[in-house]
């Protein structure tokens, strides 16, 4: 299926440090990804424009729902992309996010007798693996907000003044994706794409909403980094978590999609590589992060399924079907690979995350909730997420 290809033109993507083939990374996805469902070329046309449709109706229906409003969104491009598609964008997103550590990288490289010779040589070997990794999670995500994407000038540059400058970020939505889970729900096709663009566009309000958020994160994300022990084991260990961990962070998939195949979670004892090269501040770190996030997926589903009674006819049917999917479970490969990369902690983090924001709802109202969206302080600490309790009484006190 094809459609609008979203990230930069990947032909002068080399990265200098040598870390990470990212040419390599791109290529090694493209050949591997699998193919989408078949469709013909008006179906897909039409698949892409309902998508930007709905992607425009669900930003109204968010708004009115949550209270937020985010007039920064028209500097956010929505993009309906294909498989490879999405792996060029969020290779775009990801070597933004870890450009220190590359930095890093180079200088200590340079000062190593036959540092130059080494890094190419596990910079390739790093692709191949990033690439095998984002050929298999490139089937699974149905969308995402990249919050990490490099800011683009949009073309109607009416939309932007001193006030609504050019923004990062941008919405995917893999339309070769949403297809082949509408029909092997066998939902209506119509209902189940505005259902998907509630969730991700509930990610993007968050984001040009808050304007802090981006910020916090990825301060949050360079304080990790910045511990990292840089030796060749650790380092391809961290990489390959990385590339797992694409959906577990805004940006590099995290928006979501509903779907617990969709991306990569992080959290102690999970079984995933992070653990294995965490350090006790990392461990804090992490520990906030997945606090964030199980906050920000479990927002976006209770908006999904709160909008979608009024607007999605028959949400009842497909939130049924989806939950039949995600208890069926998959093959035992899939399984391994799921828990080797942390997957099934981000089905936990859209549980406890929607468990936690209904409870705080409930009990102060959509305007008491919105406090949270205050400043990093009013979000909720990984203890809070299980004890929404706890947080209405440390904010509302």
């Amino acid at each position: 299926m094809t459609s609008q290809s979203g990230g930069a033109d990947m032909a002068d993507a080399a990265d200098a440090t040598g870390m990470v083939d990212w040419n390599l990374a791109v290529a090694t996805a493209t050949r591997l990804v699998r193919p989408g469902p078949e469709v013909t070329r008006e179906e897909a046309r039409a698949a892409v424009a309902e998508l930007h449709r709905h992607a425009a109706d669900a930003e109204q229906h968010v708004r009115a729902f949550t209270g937020m409003n985010s007039p920064s969104s028209a500097a956010t491009p929505v993009l309906v992309v294909d498989r490879p598609g999405w792996v060029k964008a969020n290779v775009a997103g990801f070597r933004t996010i870890i450009t220190p550590l590359a930095d890093r990288m180079q200088a200590r490289r340079a000062a190593t007798p036959g540092g130059a010779v080494l890094g190419t040589v596990g910079g390739k070997v790093t692709g191949v693996e990033v690439g095998m990794l984002l050929a298999f999670l490139s089937s699974k995500v149905l969308g995402q907000y990249e919050t990490f994407a490099p800011a683009e000038v949009p073309a109607d540059l009416s939309t932007l003044d001193d006030e609504h400058p050019v923004q990062p970020g941008r919405l995917l939505l893999v339309a070769p994706n949403i297809v082949a889970v509408e029909r092997e729900l066998d939902v209506d096709p119509h209902d189940f794409r505005l259902w998907v663009c509630l969730h991700e566009e509930t990610h993007r309000t968050q984001f040009t909403a808050v304007p802090w958020l981006r910020d916090h994160i990825e301060g949050e994300i360079q304080t990790f980094l910045a511990q990292t022990d840089i030796d060749p084991a650790t380092l391809l260990e961290r990489l390959r978590e990385a590339a797992g961990s694409l959906g577990s962070l805004p940006g590099f998939g995290g928006g979501g999609d509903g779907d617990d195949d969709g991306a990569g979670g992080a959290g102690g004892g999970t079984g995933s590589l992070m653990d294995i090269v965490q350090t006790p501040e990392q461990r804090e770190i992490l520990a906030r992060l997945t606090a964030v996030m199980s906050l920000l997926e479990g927002h976006a589903d209770v908006v999904m399924d709160g909008v979608g009674p009024q607007v999605v006819p028959s949400v009842a049917e497909i939130r049924e079907k989806f939950q039949q999917r995600r208890a069926k479970g998959t093959g035992r490969l899939d399984a391994l690979l799921r828990k080797a990369l942390g997957l099934d902690a981000k089905m936990r983090q859209y549980q406890d995350g929607a468990v936690f924001v209904r409870a705080a709802v409930d009990a102060v109202g959509m305007a008491g909730f919105n406090r949270v969206w205050t400043s990093p302080n009013t979000l909720p600490t990984k203890e809070e997420i299980h004890n929404p309790a706890a947080w209405v009484a440390r904010i509302h006190k």
